[in-house]
Parts: structure tokens; C-alpha cells; sequence
């Protein structure tokens, strides 16, 4: 079942969030001052409209309280109208309201005008690629939320040959296999770990488990 999305905001990351939601089936409706910007969402999206985020009375007329997610991700360079556009959200009725933020002290400021979760783009990017440059056999790293970590890694080679049964990682790094993902005649495929089938060169795990079990088990493999 698709969701309603209202995004408020349309640079880099704004535009490409709603390219993203509009693209899995979602109905995205976008926002934004510049009608340039708008013009070139306009054909990827349900509805594209330019306007001040900050005028309530427009802001108004789009909805917020229908909508399943608002998504305030007016730029840095516009804080001041960040932090209006965010709390006109929630005044408005809005039930989920995520805003985007250039540093921590922006950051608290929309947490305190009532946006539900808070995100700084670059910031996670930046993270995770220091992980994923600094560990080991690491391809990417998703935060699940308090200390949980989704690891995807290329299987080292003291897994090739070796069954999840045999390699005992839960036991050995407190890490579970959730899924691997192998290349074959018939392209990549996705699965739920075999215990009992041997890992190939090439193959990808993906483990949930604390940060620092995915770390301790890249570096000692």
C-alpha cells in the first residue's frame, strides 16, 4: 500500500528523496520556492507546487495533517526557514514530521519545534563511508537503531569452502546472518542463509548485530 509524502524543499537531497518515494510507488507531492526546481520534479512526482514554506496559510492548503510523512529538507543555508517550515508542520496538524539539519545545534533547535526525527545527510554519509573504508571486507553499513548495525560484507577468504554451521559466528562474534547475496547463471540472487552450504568466493553477507561484534569480526577474519 502506498504512502502519502509531502517534501518541503527540493536541493540535492530533497529532490532525490522524492525521486526515490515517487519511484517505490509512494505519492510524493513537493514544494519549493524556486519554480525551477519544481518544473524539473514535476513529472516525477503526484503534484509539484512553488511555494514559501514559511507562509502558513500556503502551507496550509497542501495538507500537512493527510499526509503520512513531511519532510522539512529546506538546505542549511536557509536554517532560519527550516525551523519555521518544521514547526508550522507540526502546528498544522502533521503527524510525522523529519527535518533535515546542518549541525547539532540546528539539529536540536528542530527537535525542539517538535520534528519527530531529525537526519544530517552528509553527516551519515560521511560515517558511513569511514566505516566502510576503515573496516575490513566491508561494502556498506545501515544503523538499525540504538546499537544495531546491518553489515554488509564480501565473505573473507576464511568463510570460502566453510559452512555458517561450521564458522559458528553468532557464538564466536555475536553477529547473524541475515541474508547473502551470490552471483549465478541466472544472475544475483538473495536468500536466506543454508547452514549447511559452503560460502563461495564472492558472496555477501548481510549481519545484524551490534557495531562493535561487525567490527571484531572483520577484523579478525
Amino acid at each position: 500500500m502506498s504512502r502519502q509524502f509531502l517534501i518541503i524543499g527540493l536541493g540535492q537531497f530533497g529532490s532525490s528523496l522524492a525521486r526515490a518515494l515517487a519511484h517505490h510507488g509512494n505519492e510524493v507531492i513537493v514544494a519549493d520556492s524556486d519554480a525551477g526546481r519544481v518544473a524539473e520534479l514535476a513529472p516525477h512526482v503526484a503534484d509539484a507546487v512553488v511555494v514559501d514554506g514559511t507562509d502558513e496559510v500556503v502551507l496550509a492548503r497542501l495538507g500537512p495533517a493527510q499526509r503520512d510523512v513531511c519532510v522539512c529538507a529546506i538546505g542549511g543555508d536557509s536554517r532560519e526557514s527550516s525551523i519555521i517550515t518544521t514547526a508550522l508542520l507540526r502546528q498544522l496538524g502533521a503527524r510525522r514530521v523529519l527535518a533535515r539539519a546542518a549541525d547539532t545545534v540546528h539539529a536540536r533547535i528542530l527537535a525542539l519545534v517538535g520534528a519527530h526525527e531529525v537526519v544530517n545527510p552528509e553527516e551519515d554519509f560521511g560515517e558511513r563511508l569511514a566505516i566502510r573504508l576503515a573496516w575490513r571486507h566491508v561494502i556498506n553499513v545501515l544503523p538499525l537503531g540504538g546499537d544495531l548495525v546491518l553489515t554488509e560484507i564480501v565473505a573473507p577468504e576464511s568463510f570460502w569452502g566453510r559452512t555458517l554451521a561450521e564458522l559458528e559466528l553468532r557464538r564466536r562474534f555475536g553477529v547473524t546472518v541475515a541474508a547473502v547475496r551470490r552471483e549465478g547463471p541466472a544472475g544475483v540472487v538473495v536468500g536466506i542463509p543454508d547452514p549447511h552450504q559452503p560460502f563461495l568466493r564472492g558472496d555477501a553477507l548481510m549481519l545484524v548485530s551490534a557495531e562493535g561484534a561487525a567490527r571484531l569480526l572483520t577484523e579478525g577474519t
